[in-house]
This record gives C-alpha cells, structure tokens and sequence, in this order.
C-alpha cells in the first residue's frame, strides 16, 4: 500500500511541503480538518470552515445533495487550479491530432484483429479534459468516498460523537465538501500533465471518443530528442489501441470499476482501537472539543484496515491494468514496427514515466492505495508479444474473449509457462466457460 485511500493520515509536519499540495501529503484533506492547516486554532467548525480556500465564494455548495463527493466544487477547485497556466485548442493542433489518430488506426488495422474503437477524435485543452471526464471519475470515485464516511462514522464511538459536537453533525456535509475540494486539486495536477484520453488505464472520454491534450503532449515532447509529430503519432497508436481494446471487449471496463469498488466494500476501521485511544486520550487530558487539534490524535485510527478481501481485489486491478497496458505496448509495437523510427526510445521513456509514477500510478495510488508494480507490466507485455510470436494474433487477442482465459496475477510470475499452455484448444475452453453464461458475461475472473 502506497498510501491510505482518501488521504487519512496525519498532515505533513513540513508547511512547506504541506502547501505544495502533494498527492501524498493528505490528498483528500482529512489531515487538514483535524488541525493540522494553517489557522488550525480556530476556536469553531464554522470558522475553520471560513478559512477554507474558496469557501467565501463557494457557501452555497454546502447544501450539496448530489452524492458523496461535492463534483461541483471539484470541478470548479480543478478549474481554479488550471487557469492560469492552461491554454486553448488551435484549429491546427485540432487537425493534427486528427490526422496523428486516423493514421495510427490504418497502422493498427494490420497488428490486431480487433477493429477500430474511434467513433471521433478529439483534441481537449486541460480545462476541457476536466469538464468531460468528471462524469466517468464519479461512477468510480462516489462508491469509495460513501464506504469511507460510512466506515467512520459507524466505527466512531457515541463518546466521540458528542465530544465532537457540531462537526460529528457536519460529518457527511463536510465531508463532501473536503473530498470535493482535494478531488479538485488532484484533478487539476492531472490534467496539467494527462496526455490522452486513457493514459490512467480505463478510458475516461466519453464511448468512441479518442483523445488528445495538445498542450500536454507539446510539452512532453518538449523534453525528448524526437519529432513533436513523432510524438503525437506515438501517442495516438496507445489511444488508438486502447479503445480497440475497450471497444471490443465489453466487460473489460465493468470489471475494473468491479474491482475497485470490491476495495471499498471492504474499507472497514477498527473500533476497538479507536475506543482504547479515547481512554488513552481522556487519561492524557482529554479532547477538547472546541479545539480542533485534540481530535488529531484520533486520526490514526481513523486509518481503514486492509482485508484480505481488499487485497485480492487489488491484486485483480493490478492484474487487468498489467494486462491493458501489456497489450497496448505489445500491439504499438507492431503497428509501428520500422515506420516510426523513434518507437523504441518513447516506449522506454512511457515505461519510466510510469515506473516514477505517471498519472495512471498516481491516480490509483490516490484513490484505493494501489502502486503498480512496473514488474506486472513487463511480464503482461512479455505474454502477449509471445503470444503472437507463438500462436499469432488472432490467439493472442481471442484471449479477451472471457475474463478466465486471461492469465492469473500467478501466471505472470511465469508468462512463457502460460504461453506454453495455449493453442488450440481455446475454443473448447471458451464454448466450456460461455456454456449457460448470462449475456452480458460479467464474470469476476479467476482472481
């Protein structure tokens, strides 16, 4: 585990790292309410709550009743975040982009039998990317944030509840507005750096919609010795193939909202923890409820507690996003065989920015503490480049056709054994396991 989902562990004892705002450091802002921003001595919740940013200007928000996440606020805090550095999409870049996706899709047509996913190439200025992905984050984000209130408000002894007073009435209200608030930030830091619409490892763009961040891209070109049209191109063979891949295997993109939401059923606190530091706590001095820094020392517990259930719910996520990202490096790097001469180089610097923490890693590692291991993503790329090598790739792609034909999170601790085992006999694995199967085929796979 990376971090605690939602960001409750104690803020940053650094102010100067504090207010940078890392996605390590508190990211969804629980730290904060519990004294540990600036003005933490406020003497009420509500004029600690005046001295939120934004909050002046923001007060009707707080009758929010559209979930457990404030996406109002959200949107409006990402926004506030970009303005100043993003910049508007050209006519030329909007073409650009346009072409680099329609070529990398003729490139593609020739390395997977899976067909064309882009319905409609799209070229988004951060702001936009923000304003058009916010619908997808909240099917996935709201189940999370509900189980972690939920867990603390149920695992919080009646003792605490009135030592907190006011705030514990505040508690679903306040928390929508702080997970609304840090979701903001955490959206604005992403969008100043997103390259494409899947580049996190699910597509967030709306169905058919192959993407691009112009301004992005131009600076992550910036930084390499390629061509800013090598770049794109590049970029637009990795959108081009993940939308293939979504497109085209139906239950893909349920079973990674599955898995994640799988972690949230089982985010649980320990109450028996939290009570024994309430006794310590009352035997120390007790908690003042009209200063909010007492309550700190309550926070630790707070910390949900990994199950095993939630492990094996992680180890199932890590496995699938391998298993994409392995078979969009593997089938780029056929498409692109010797017509992009800077193939090889860009591939390796997407592996290192991933490997340091990309955007796909941060955001995973924000949201359920998962950190993808870049070991899963070289043995998923070695299966499925072995795969066509060996058995060609119809085969190789036919093992999208049910999630239990994909290899286990054990079969990548040996990917050539797995590859070893297929052949022929998929279609009567395959007719085994469709044999009285609900259409929709949404199975939880072998994991």
């Amino acid at each position: 585990m990376s971090d605690v989902p939602f960001g409750f562990g104690l803020p940053d004892p650094d102010p100067e790292r504090r207010n940078q705002g890392g996605a390590g450091n508190d990211p969804f802002g629980f730290g904060a309410l519990f004294g540990g921003g600036a003005g933490a001595g406020a003497g009420t919740p509500q004029e600690f709550l005046a001295k939120m940013p934004l909050f002046a200007e923001l007060q009707k928000l707080m009758t929010w009743s559209g979930g457990p996440v404030n996406w109002d606020l959200a949107r409006q805090g990402a926004i506030s975040a970009l303005a100043a550095g993003t910049q508007p999409v050209s006519d030329a870049e909007r073409t650009a982009v346009t072409e680099a996706l329609r070529l990398a899709d003729l490139w593609l047509d020739q390395a997977t039998d899976l067909p064309s996913g882009v319905e409609r190439t799209l070229a988004w200025s951060r702001v936009e990317w923000v304003e058009q992905t916010l619908p997808q984050w909240a099917t996935l984000i709201d189940p999370l944030a509900e189980r972690v209130v939920a867990a603390m408000t149920g695992a919080l002894p009646q003792e605490a509840m009135a030592m907190a007073g006011p705030l514990a009435g505040m508690m679903g209200q306040v928390g929508g507005l702080m997970f609304g608030a840090q979701v903001g930030q955490a959206f604005g830091r992403l969008a100043g750096e997103i390259l494409t619409g899947t580049e996190v490892g699910l597509p967030v763009a709306p169905a058919g919609a192959a993407v691009l961040v112009p301004q992005n891209v131009a600076e992550f070109a910036a930084g390499l010795d390629r061509p800013a049209d090598e770049v794109r191109l590049f970029l637009a063979l990795r959108e081009a193939a993940s939308l293939r891949l979504f497109a085209h295997v139906p239950w893909l993109r349920q079973q990674l909202h599955d898995a994640v939401h799988a972690y949230a059923r089982g985010i649980t606190v320990d109450r028996e923890a939290i009570e024994r530091g309430i006794t310590e706590a009352m035997g120390s001095g007790g908690i003042d409820p009209n200063d909010p820094e007492s309550l700190q020392r309550l926070l630790p517990m707070l910390e949900p507690e990994e199950t095993p259930e939630q492990q094996m719910a992680l180890r199932r996520l890590e496995t699938l996003l391998a298993l994409v990202e392995g078979w969009v490096d593997a089938v780029v790097a056929a498409a692109a065989g010797d017509r992009l001469p800077g193939h090889g180089a860009l591939a390796e610097t997407m592996r290192r920015r991933r490997a340091s923490g990309g955007p796909a890693e941060q955001t995973f590692a924000t949201l359920v503490g998962l950190q993808l291991r870049p070991r899963r993503l070289r043995d998923a790329a070695t299966v499925w480049g072995a795969m066509a090598q060996q058995h060609g790739t119809a085969e190789r792609d036919r093992l999208w056709s049910h999630p239990d034909l994909l290899p286990t999170s054990e079969d990548l601790d040996e990917p050539l054994d797995f590859v070893g085992r297929q052949g022929g006999g998929l279609d009567d694995e395959l007719r085994g396991l469709t044999d009285g199967e609900p259409e929709d085929g949404r199975e939880t796979g072998r994991d």
